[in-house]
């Protein structure tokens, strides 16, 4: 696939760099030639420089050859314009990245696919849709559910002194006797770990697993954690991000907002009406107690400076809060969170990147979603009529080493697969696989 980014910047690089691990023809478009040179020097793409607004820069690219146009510039308005000229000069699907709240709240009085934008992203509303995500267990690093539940994605922490701390995975084959739960990936540090029997448990690894709906709870017993209702949500930041975060959540738990900018909580009052707008310093630990920070289940720091975010979120910590989710904009701190002590850190420009890369398989699996921090992504794809998996098992068909098959939903009811598992006929399979081997594991399912 031919795949034009407009954008060299942290999204547009993370996103070729995602891309291009896949195998695609890239090709980055940039004023800044600086940037285009680093992006060459680290990645296999083509670069071209200039205005992405040109037309003569657009058909140097090869515009008329793409299947894929993405404009993630940081201008929104240049994004517009991009998507626009690079879909009449024969663009086969373009995205734009947009920032203004208006066009992202109201997209029904604009057609924006009749103008030539295909798809409209918003970074800051895509990582408040991932911390409405990560609050649905507070014990649990990460949560996912396929099919309604049948499967689901659940990621702990591995405790120094838990149950699976320093153990290889067939060492633990006894805390799961009826086999409703598998290890689908570890993260050590910044390295993303396929798992198989000798892998070892360490301490601070996150683990993630997919279970049967009655392997959840026996997962959460490995975390030594106990499962938390969430009710209460503090959010520290009054950013754009808060602002969907806030507007996400509001119909489901108790809001309280705390932003230092007098003029922005009178703009947040107006648009939030349901939930309670409090002017304060963001440093004021007085101010968190009196809200009652030691009497909420999840406190969410997105304000605009990361060190406060992760700072804010140990403090929280401190006062017993059951679940933290801080906001940072250098990539390198996420994996931070496995040891510093924060539940968990996002990157909306990351988050933005990882959907977008999911946008170019939407019609060869039926779902997709990654791992904050993991290099890797889960995939459910569907047995055809005429495959050669149907009646094979899984430790007979050669299965990619950087892949794993989790588990399969066969007829509404979803089962864990380990190895005699057997493949029939429309199987909905769960896949999680590291991007260089993404290529490989799809040509099991066409």
């Amino acid at each position: 696939m031919r795949i034009i980014i407009a954008g060299a910047g942290e999204v547009g690089f993370h996103l070729a760099k995602l891309l291009a691990n896949e195998r695609q023809d890239i090709v980055i478009i940039d004023l800044d030639q600086d940037r285009l040179n680093y992006a060459s020097a680290h990645l296999d793409v083509s670069t071209v420089r200039g205005n992405s607004t040109s037309f003569r820069v657009l058909e140097e690219a090869d515009v008329s050859e793409s299947d894929l146009f993405i404009a993630v510039t940081s201008s929104e308005e240049a994004n517009i314009a991009t998507c626009v000229i690079a879909k009449k000069l024969g663009a086969q699907k373009t995205i734009a990245r947009i920032d203004n709240l208006e066009f992202l709240l109201e997209k029904e009085k604009l057609d924006h696919k009749s103008i030539g934008i295909d798809e409209v992203i918003s970074p800051e509303s895509l990582a408040a849709r991932e911390i409405k995500r990560l609050l649905k267990e507070a014990a649990l690093t990460d949560t996912f559910e396929f099919d309604n539940g049948q499967l689901t994605l659940v990621g702990i922490n591995i405790d120094e002194d838990g149950f699976l701390s320093n153990k290889a995975i067939r060492e633990t084959a006894h805390l799961n006797p009826d086999h409703n739960f598998i290890n689908v990936a570890i993260l050590r540090e910044k390295n993303t770990i396929i798992p198989h029997g000798d892998t070892r448990f360490k301490a601070n690894d996150h683990a993630y697993f997919i279970a049967e709906p009655s392997g959840v709870d026996k997962v959460l017993k490995l975390s030594s954690r106990e499962s938390i209702n969430i009710k209460n949500v503090m959010i520290l930041g009054g950013s754009k991000v808060g602002y969907h975060a806030a507007r996400r959540l509001k119909d489901k738990y108790k809001i309280k907002l705390i932003e230092q900018d007098k003029n922005r909580c009178f703009d947040l009052i107006d648009d939030l009406k349901e939930i309670l707008i409090i002017n304060g310093e963001f440093s004021d630990v007085e101010l968190l107690k009196e809200e009652g920070i030691e009497r909420t289940d999840a406190f969410i720091a997105v304000t605009n400076n990361s060190e406060t975010n992760i700072i804010a979120c140990l403090m929280a910590k401190q006062f017993g809060v059951a679940k933290t989710i801080a906001l940072v904009e250098n990539m390198d701190y996420i994996h931070l969170s496995q040891n510093i002590g924060v539940d968990t850190m996002i990157n909306k420009k990351l988050i933005a990147a990882n959907f977008i890369s999911r946008y170019i398989r939407k019609g060869e699996v039926i779902s997709l979603t990654s791992i904050h921090g993991v290099d890797a992504e889960i995939m459910e794809f569907i047995v055809p009529d005429d495959s050669k998996l149907i009646g094979k098992k899984i430790k007979n068909i050669n299965f990619p080493k950087e892949a794993i098959i989790g588990g399969v939903v066969r007829e509404g009811k979803g089962k864990t697969a380990f190895g005699d598992f057997e493949f029939s006929k429309k199987d909905r399979v769960v896949v999680l696989s590291k991007r260089n081997a993404i290529q490989d594991v799809e040509k099991y399912f066409k």
